[in-house]
């Protein structure tokens, strides 16, 4: 035993040194080796993004130095990776006039780099060459969302909407860089108005920026001088880099410019018994005198008016008017076919008025009057439609307010959203007195949808209005077409047999007007429209024989006609509830 013990302790020994050497000996490899193993693996790491950034660098030295063909050879494609590369590759390409090339490659880098607002910009500039000024608006306004104080963007927008004829959305942006600067103010032809109310009317001057809000109430002050029926401001370029303002202002002067002109003004509304003798600018003052002559059996009628800028300031307008009327009236339910009468009379009026207008600025302005009247009524055959309660007569005084004002106004989508509300206050003093209060809100929107141009121009119109009291007769709202209203239901035609009384009578009403206006044809003195309209409404009143039970619906086309300032509207309407078919003309300026 004991003679084995230390042969089996160096035999332990021995076997335990043959297992401990190797494993040390692999253990000291693997930590010597691991350090090597892991740079050399991280070599080719490090150089790709080294070789990219010297690529890239050099690219950007070609871009400054505008090589544009090296910059094509140096990059033979567009990256799914770079947009830097695509930015710069497709710049020397639309350098190079490889427009479509360079949009895709731009158009991949916007992609993949959708914040970078070197890309919408770029495709603007590419848009812009290859004539899709649409698409590089477009793009602009992508950039500005991006960065809304980039000069170069703001001001290559507002050059595009300038160059498209788009001068409200070219002063939106220019605006904001503070441009366009305006040497000088010209006309373009000489006026009649006196040079001091012209001066008066421009809310902006020369030597001096002008802005969009300037613009805009300029543009409200000389449609409210009433002599410019469709006033323009222009532009033009200058080599300094500012501009001079081009007052474009077609003037109405005395009865008109020449004898055909004063004759289709004055005796537009022949057929219907109706002449609109009218005098315009006297002594170059903005005062005009216009009338209306009406020997209609049924409804003869006699107005006129006399209007200016108040003290000569153009941002205030001041009117005085007045109204004689004698109209027979047959309360009926339709303006054609079976219709029982509901009450008739003949209706005597006369009124004088006088009310002030302020332009305040292109986005509001308001209105507000006075208005003293007297009526009686003749000839009255009692019916359901005809009370006591509605047949007040005597001596009326109103108060009248109206304000409106641009909700909406989107000049580079050619798009305004204006509102209006007004109220009238009344008393008439009858047996015994009454008080009253009609009170109507609006809205108007109107849209071109084309980027330039008025070949298409939508309109829809939404009225409300309402009454509280006891109103009198003739202050009933009507919805329909008659040339002495303005709630228009095309299907719908006011007078049968000539006396009014056949479209829809009430205290309450909602209406909404819808049309497409078209050209059609145009040479400089005579313009035609076609506009396919929408009419829907409804009328409510205490009186079971009065408004309409149901909504009025109507559908149909105008064809719109002007010569020599004059227009002429043909009309023809569908009522969808009943059928019935209208056919309306009205002329007039």
């Amino acid at each position: 035993m004991e003679r084995h013990s230390p042969l089996d302790a160096a035999g332990s020994a021995a076997v335990r040194e043959r297992i401990i050497r190797p494993l040390v000996f692999v253990l000291f490899a693997v930590l010597a080796l691991s350090p090597l193993n892991s740079q050399t693996a991280a070599a080719p790491t490090q150089a790709a993004p080294d070789s990219a950034r010297t690529s890239t660098t050099k690219i950007k030295e070609l871009y400054s130095e505008q090589r544009w063909d090296a910059i094509v050879l140096a990059v033979p494609a567009v990256s799914s990776t770079d947009a830097d590369l695509d930015f710069y590759y497709g710049s020397a390409l639309a350098q190079l006039g490889r427009l479509d090339d360079s949009y895709h490659a731009l158009l991949t880098g916007h992609r993949l780099a959708p914040g970078d607002k070197r890309f919408p910009i770029e495709l603007a500039g590419v848009s812009f060459k290859r004539k899709r000024n649409k698409t590089a608006t477009t793009w602009l306004r992508r950039a500005l969302r991006i960065d809304p104080t980039d000069n170069y963007a703001n001001d290559f927008l507002g050059t595009v909407y300038f160059l498209n004829g788009n001068l409200d959305a070219a002063l939106k942006y220019w605006n904001r860089i503070d441009k366009p600067f305006v040497e000088n103010i010209q006309r373009d032809h000489p006026l009649r108005i006196r040079p001091a109310l012209l001066d008066h009317a421009l809310a902006f001057s020369p030597a001096s920026e002008l802005r969009l809000a300037d613009f805009k109430s300029s543009m409200a002050r000389l449609e409210g001088l009433e002599v410019f029926p469709t006033p323009r401001i222009q532009l033009a370029a200058r080599s300094d880099g500012k501009f001079d303002a081009l007052l474009n202002l077609r003037e109405r002067n005395g009865f008109g410019d020449n004898l055909w002109e004063a004759l289709l003004s004055t005796f537009s509304g022949i057929a219907y018994q109706t002449i609109y003798p009218e005098y315009d600018n006297i002594g170059g003052s903005a005062i005009n005198i216009t009338s209306l002559a009406r020997w209609d059996a049924q409804k003869r009628r006699l107005a006129a008016s006399l209007s200016g800028p108040l003290r000569f300031n153009p941002k205030w307008r001041f009117q005085f008017g007045v109204d004689l009327r004698n109209e027979n009236w047959d309360i009926r339910s339709s303006f054609t076919g079976s219709a029982p009468l509901l009450g008739s009379l003949n209706l005597r009026r006369e009124v004088v008025s006088a009310s002030v207008t302020s332009f305040n600025s292109g986005r509001w302005g308001w209105s507000a009057g006075a208005e003293f009247s007297h009526r009686d009524y003749r000839s009255v055959i009692p019916g359901p439609a005809l009370t006591p309660d509605t047949l007040l007569q005597g001596p009326q005084l109103k108060q009248l307010t109206e304000i409106h004002f641009a909700l909406v106004d989107l000049p580079e989508h050619r798009f305004v959203l204006n509102s209006s509300a007004s109220s009238q206050f009344g008393r008439i003093w009858s047996q015994p007195a009454h008080a009253f209060l009609k009170c109507q809100g609006a809205l108007q929107a109107t849209w071109f949808p084309q980027f330039t141009g008025d070949d298409y121009e939508v309109q829809s119109k939404l009225r409300s209005g309402g009454t509280a009291g006891q109103t009198p007769f003739d202050e009933l709202y009507m919805l329909g077409i008659e040339r002495d209203n303005d709630l228009w239901m095309r299907a719908h035609i006011g007078t049968r047999a000539g006396r009014k009384g056949s479209a829809p009578l009430g205290h309450n009403y909602v209406l909404a007007n819808n049309e497409i206006d078209k050209n059609v044809y145009s040479n400089g003195l005579i313009t035609v429209k076609i506009s396919p309209f929408l009419d829907t409404g409804k009328i409510s009143d205490g009186s079971t024989a009065l408004g309409s039970p149901n909504w009025l619906w109507d559908i149909g086309a105008q064809a719109k006609l002007r010569v020599l300032g004059v227009g002429v509207t043909f009309i023809y309407g569908k009522d969808l509830r009943t059928g019935n078919n209208a056919f309306y003309f009205i002329a007039g300026r």
